[in-house]
């Protein structure tokens, strides 16, 4: 359901997969400069180790795909994660984090996950 909803919305989906954390704390994965976590039952758990240190937040959304209910149900708790993560992603490509010091970019960060969602 999220790649017929990213489908319906034009963006492209070739190749994409759900990937695990440890794919990018091997030798050669890409730098992370920021992690975001998005699973709510994920917000107590321990963090792994990001190579690089990168800065991190938790912007918890309820996982779509543990909705129970028909299809219509469960097509609009893919929208409605949809558009709580896509709202925050435009506040944090917004933000001027050049202009920033790390510690005042965690901290907008996690702003960015605690506020309500708009739109």
């Amino acid at each position: 359901m999220a790649l017929d909803l990213l489908k319906s919305l034009g963006m492209p989906t070739e190749g994409l997969r759900s990937k695990s954390w440890d794919g990018f704390a091997r030798p050669g994965a890409p730098q992370m400069e920021f992690v975001f976590t998005v699973c709510d039952n994920a917000a107590g758990e321990v963090c792994p180790f990001w190579p690089g240190n990168p800065v991190t937040a938790h912007w918890g959304v309820p996982d779509p795909a543990a909705v129970e209910g028909d299809e219509a149900t469960r097509r609009n708790a893919f929208r409605e994660a949809y558009r709580r993560l896509d709202h925050r992603i435009r506040l944090f490509i917004n933000l001027r984090v050049e202009e920033f010091d790390r510690l005042s970019i965690k901290k907008s960060l996690d702003e960015i996950g605690r506020e309500r969602d708009h739109g």
